[in-house]
């Protein structure tokens, strides 16, 4: 009996190889931001306290249950375009822009963190539409306006809880 090896098809839906690379290096970074964004969130739900923590500490665990399951998304599609997705600490340590909260910040600290975290993903985000545009990769496209829409929202909610 002898064993055939078969060879994994080319990928052929329409983006180049080259464009490929180009969008799943920015999902990279967005998948990056997102998991540094979704660990902060996780870490700030189980550690904030003050007058504010029922509120905060809910609030908290709806933006982290958000984010884990975008993260799948996003992973999701870097594998649609035929890449592996990062996947390790030390990667995404490299690729994020958003740099970890080292102690335990006041409640107060918490938000302004969160907000700014939840910017610099959508900066990320944003940052990859031309080369998306480019290619006509509209699923991806569709992808990052979801995750716009969540992080904008996100960041004003929680800009709202510093204003007098």
């Amino acid at each position: 009996m002898s064993t055939k090896k078969t060879k994994t098809p080319n990928i052929d839906i329409g983006i180049a190889e080259a464009d490929r690379k180009k969008i799943v290096a920015g999902l990279s970074a967005l998948l990056a931001d997102s998991y540094t964004l979704y660990l902060m969130t996780h870490n700030f739900h189980w550690n904030v306290k003050g007058p504010q923590f029922n509120s905060l500490h809910n609030m908290f665990m709806g933006q982290y249950t958000e984010q884990w399951n975008a993260l799948d998304m996003i992973a999701e599609r870097i594998r649609a375009l035929g890449f592996p997705a990062p996947g390790t600490y030390k990667e995404f340590v490299k690729l994020a822009s958003i740099k970890e909260v080292e102690g335990v910040p006041s409640a107060d600290d918490m938000i302004r963190h969160l907000v700014a975290a939840q910017e610099a993903t959508a900066r990320t985000a944003r940052k990859l539409f031309p080369v998306v545009d480019a290619a006509d990769d509209q699923p991806t496209a569709d992808l990052l306006t979801q995750r716009l829409e969540v992080h904008e929202k996100t960041a004003w909610m929680l800009r709202s809880l510093l204003e007098d």
